[in-house]
This record gives structure tokens, C-alpha cells and sequence, in this order.
């Protein structure tokens, strides 16, 4: 299966597991500055090169001997999952893609059939129900992951840990796992672990958000988006996530983590 997901910089200073939706955009531009003292003209994710991907045949090698030996720092990136789904919700199901098109071509129709589930579109303002909407959405995700019915789940609203436990089970091991909600202090203590060609000073990297403007905006606080039975849906879903990555799953309108994570616990559940 090899290492799905995984980034590392050229100079091999770092590996990074992609998480989406946990600021991917803004790290991969961090670890592409730190190699060529300048940002990728574009999204990150379409670079080709400046940066070895797992998706791209050459860097496979070089990423699974990297992983075997252990030679670069390792790190991955989590969010609060209350607000990772909403996000996922409103730029992958109500946002107009960088193509000028839906996500997924027939997924959003496919929503809107069978789930009951509007969208809105920027010619009326993305004006429609986001509350009743977002919750017939998380059915939905319930129902890709549980059964993987109507079809597979989607990388974007499956659980962190199956994205973390990736790396592990395939023989990796993490150095460092940061919250996005505290994301300077995590990434700064990642810099402070390796040596890069060029000096990235946090204060002065803009955050590349690459889904932000061609989506509605979410109108509500994150907690109006989740009842009882939102809540256990969530639950279901991300039990582990809240576990292991120290979130509040009792209170929606609590994004901070509430303990340390445990690097060895971590390890211990996701390598099974």
C-alpha cells in the first residue's frame, strides 16, 4: 500500500501526511518555501514538482526509504471534527469548484435526489437552508462510511485517523502531530526540529486557503449546525478522532482541544 497521502521536501528535511481540510494548502506551500525560498505559482496540490508527492511514481522510492529509516522529521496536521465536516460540507457539496463546476460531477444532484439536501447556487446568493441541509449532508457521509453507499467516502469527510493510520500501519512513525487551531505554535515547533535551505518565518507565511470564496459562507455558529441526532452521527463517525486528538465532542461550539495528545497512544491504536 506504501505511504497514500505522504509529502516530503526535496532537501528530505521533512515528511508530512496530508490530512484534508487541516490546513494542507498552507503547509505544503511552508515546505515548498523552506526548499526554494518561494511559493508555488498555483495550488499546491497541482505542483509536479519542488516537492516529492507520493502520487508521483518517482518520489515513491524515495519517500519509502526515507519512511524506512527514519532520516526526516515526521508530522501531520488534525482538526476539530465538527468543523472539518461543516467545512468539507460547504466547499466540497455547496462550493463551485476551481473548474467552474461541482465537485465530483453527479454527487451534489445525486445529494439533492436522495437526501433531500440544497445547495444554493451564486446566482440567488447560495440562499438556502444550511442548517437543515448540512444535517441531511451528514447522513449522507454517515452512510459513504458505515456502508460506502451511495459510493465511497469521500477523502475530505473520512475520519483523520484513517488518514493518519496510514502512515503508521505501513511502517512510518509520527515525530509530531499539530492542531490546526493552534497551528503556529505546532508548525513552529516542527521548524524548530529540522534544517531547511531557506528560513520560514511563520509570522510572515499568508494562509493559503485554496476553498475559500467560491462557496457560501456558513451563516450560523458551528454548535447550530449540530443536534442530538447530528451529534451522534458525528459520534459514529469520529469517536476516534475526538479520542485521540484530544477535541471537545460534548460541546460543538468548543473548536480547541482539550488535553495533549499522546504520540504512543496514537501509534498504539492507529497500527492495528
Amino acid at each position: 500500500m506504501g505511504f497514500p497521502g505522504t509529502w516530503m521536501t526535496e532537501s528530505e528535511s521533512v515528511l508530512y501526511r496530508v490530512v484534508p481540510k487541516c490546513a494542507c494548502s498552507t503547509i505544503g506551500q511552508i515546505l515548498y518555501f523552506s526548499d526554494h525560498g518561494t511559493f508555488f505559482d498555483g495550488d499546491i496540490h497541482d505542483a509536479k514538482q519542488g516537492l516529492h508527492k507520493w502520487a508521483q511514481d518517482h518520489s515513491q522510492p524515495i519517500i519509502s526509504a526515507n519512511v524506512k529509516t527514519r532520516n526526516s522529521y515526521a508530522f501531520t496536521c488534525v482538526r476539530n471534527p465538527y468543523t472539518r465536516v461543516l467545512s468539507s460540507f460547504f466547499d466540497k457539496i455547496c462550493g463551485i469548484q476551481r473548474n467552474g463546476k461541482r465537485y465530483r460531477g453527479n454527487m451534489v444532484p445525486l445529494l439533492m435526489q436522495k437526501y433531500g439536501v440544497e445547495v444554493g447556487d451564486p446566482e440567488n446568493g447560495f440562499d438556502f437552508d444550511q442548517v437543515r441541509s448540512f444535517r441531511r449532508f451528514l447522513l449522507f457521509a454517515r452512510d459513504t462510511i458505515r456502508w460506502r453507499r451511495p459510493m465511497e467516502p469521500d477523502i475530505h469527510w473520512s475520519a483523520m485517523s484513517g488518514h493518519v493510520g496510514t502512515f503508521i500501519v505501513n511502517g512510518g512513525r509520527y515525530d509530531r502531530v499539530i492542531w490546526t487551531e493552534k497551528f503556529n505554535e505546532g508548525m513552529q515547533d516542527v521548524l524548530d526540529h529540522i534544517r531547511t535551505p531557506h528560513t520560514v518565518d511563520l509570522t510572515a507565511i499568508p494562509r493559503f486557503n485554496e476553498s475559500e470564496g467560491h462557496g457560501p459562507k456558513r451563516a450560523h455558529p458551528v454548535e447550530d449546525y449540530f443536534d442530538d441526532l447530528s451529534m451522534h452521527l458525528v459520534k459514529e463517525i469520529y469517536g476516534r478522532d475526538f479520542d485521540l486528538f484530544k477535541y471537545d465532542f460534548d460541546n460543538p461550539g468548543n473548536k480547541m482541544p482539550i488535553g495533549e495528545i499522546d504520540l504512543d497512544e496514537v501509534h498504539a491504536k492507529l497500527g492495528d
